[in-house]
């Protein structure tokens, strides 16, 4: 299986009831789906999952499966255990599944715990590498042995930066193993040392231009690749000012494309003053890069005062 592109790990949105609000999420995944992106994750850390009762999980699985069936898109879903894995409905290409946390197995554990999860799931397994969340490391050689491993196509790359095992796997990749970049504000320069894409929650806004940084670095027109990837991290860095998704969901809803900014415990909503300045990142994305501009203010120089959009209501 050959991962590439922008996949959007998709939000929860909730109504006012706080119930999920399906529709809504609906909307979403067509949306960033009609602006180039090449699929779609279900219950990842942006859908706040520990949060969402067994039945809203499969309502959301579902629900994309659906969507990404008729629109012929992969679809991934979080699963992190061998009972999860093997629970995956029909309609699923590969799941995503988080290096064990907390427990520090060593990167021997990680390597048997994958080959028995791998063997168990019915899909390929994309593996989730972020160490700064999981407390264990992982060398570019681990890596390595993890693709070789049968049944686990990928790795979602998000270790905060790039550090010297991302150098270290970069220049030698595995053959046929997708590398996808999940640091949202680094994605550029993973891509121009040759990630095949990005999980990228960023892409919930200016879907688009995410798919057109894939693309540039793809066709290695370096020019443009700098410009959007300067003007988008800027942008993902606003989005992640407060703790995943509050800020996304903030914005979302100031765009009247959710009907609400709400989050569920432990999560508390974003500042008023966060969605400001994302929306401001959010504003000079379009208005700098659609007159050709290729470089523009950072985020500290953003206007951040104006007055936010007031959101009408959606379903």
């Amino acid at each position: 299986m050959n991962l590439t592109g922008v996949f959007v790990p998709l939000i929860t949105p909730f109504d006012t009831t706080g119930a999920v609000a399906l529709q809504a999420l609906e909307r979403l995944a067509h949306e960033v789906l009609d602006a180039g992106a090449t699929g779609v994750l279900a219950l990842g850390t942006t859908a706040e999952p520990s949060s969402l009762t067994v039945d809203e999980q499969r309502g959301i699985v579902d629900l994309l499966s659906r969507i990404c069936r008729e629109r012929s898109a992969p679809l991934l879903v979080a699963a992190n255990t061998i009972a999860a894995v093997e629970a995956l409905p029909a309609g699923v290409t590969a799941t995503l599944s988080v290096v064990p946390p907390f427990l520090r197995p060593g990167e021997a554990g990680v390597i048997a715990h994958f080959a028995a999860l791998s063997a168990a799931s019915p899909v390929p397994v994309v593996v989730y590498h972020v160490p700064y969340r999981t407390a264990q490391p992982l060398s570019a050689n681990s890596i390595r042995q993890l693709a070789a491993l049968p049944n686990v196509a990928g790795l979602k790359h998000a270790v905060g930066g790039i550090d010297a095992a991302t150098i270290d796997l970069m220049a030698d990749p595995p053959p046929g193993f997708s590398i996808l970049g999940g640091d949202d504000p680094f994605i550029s320069p993973l891509l121009a040392l040759g990630a095949h894409g990005g999980i990228l929650a960023s892409a919930h806004l200016a879907t688009a231009r995410f798919v057109e940084l894939c693309d540039a670095w793809r066709a290695s027109d370096m020019a443009r690749a700098r410009s959007l990837g300067h003007r988008l991290a800027v942008l993902s860095s606003a989005l992640f000012a407060e703790p995943n998704p509050t800020v996304i969901k903030a914005v979302l809803h100031a765009r009247s494309r959710i009907p609400t900014p709400d989050v569920r415990l432990p999560l508390l909503s974003a500042d008023p003053g966060s969605l400001r300045c994302a929306l401001a990142a959010d504003r000079a994305v379009s208005q700098h890069l659609d007159a050709g501009v290729s470089e523009g203010p950072r985020v500290d120089q953003l206007e951040v005062g104006a007055a936010v959009e007031q959101p009408s209501p959606v379903a």
